[in-house]
């Protein structure tokens, strides 16, 4: 397993990839998430022209198995930034990790440590002085596996808090649904 931090024109090389495996990690619970290639390469792009963007790829050979991503918080989708209007954070200080995305058979070995840690890194080199997530809220679900552990435990133990209110609205298909509906993501924030 080799972690590679890409920026810059070497995202290019792992955007497809990456698009692929958000499609595969989403679909399982609390996301189930029923992806499209076309909607994931749009959404996507703003990596590219984004010179504070980040991919922290976990690669197995040159296969692409693990991913998380980030950018400063103001070059990312106005639905997320909408989610701060009440709040007095200043989005100009927040970078914001996006996806963190690893197939299941790579979990438990200290990546998602290392997505986080990479990633709080390059936010620290640009100058930010805080990082933030969102994460789906899920009820009570007839999908959620048996045995199915948030993360909250894990993030908490990195320092991150849930910020009361800050919640973003986004719309996707659920799997086994013929329409898109709104999905409640919270958002999670640590000073650096």
């Amino acid at each position: 397993m080799e972690l590679r931090t890409l920026t810059g024109r070497a995202l290019d090389a792992v955007l497809d990839d990456l698009a692929r495996l958000r499609i595969k990690v989403f679909a399982d619970f609390p996301y189930l998430y029923d992806g499209d290639f076309a909607y994931e390469r749009r959404y996507l792009e703003p990596y590219r022209a984004n010179d504070g963007a980040i991919v922290v790829g976990a690669f197995e050979g040159d296969r692409l198995v693990g991913a998380a991503t980030g950018m400063p918080l103001m070059g990312h989708s106005d639905d997320f930034a909408a989610a701060f209007a009440d709040s007095e954070i200043d989005l100009g200080d927040v970078f914001y990790c996006a996806e963190s995305v690893l197939l299941p058979e790579f979990r438990g070995r200290g990546i998602g440590h290392a997505f986080f840690e990479a990633r709080e890194a390059h936010a620290r080199e640009l100058g930010f002085g805080k990082v933030a997530f969102c994460a789906v809220v899920r009820g009570e679900h007839p999908m959620e596996p048996k045995g199915y552990r948030p993360l909250d435990p894990f993030w908490r133990g990195r320092g991150y808090i849930p910020l009361e209110g800050v919640i973003a609205q986004f719309r996707w298909r659920d799997l086994g649904e013929d329409s898109e509906s709104s999905k409640a993501l919270q958002f999670w924030l640590r000073e650096l």
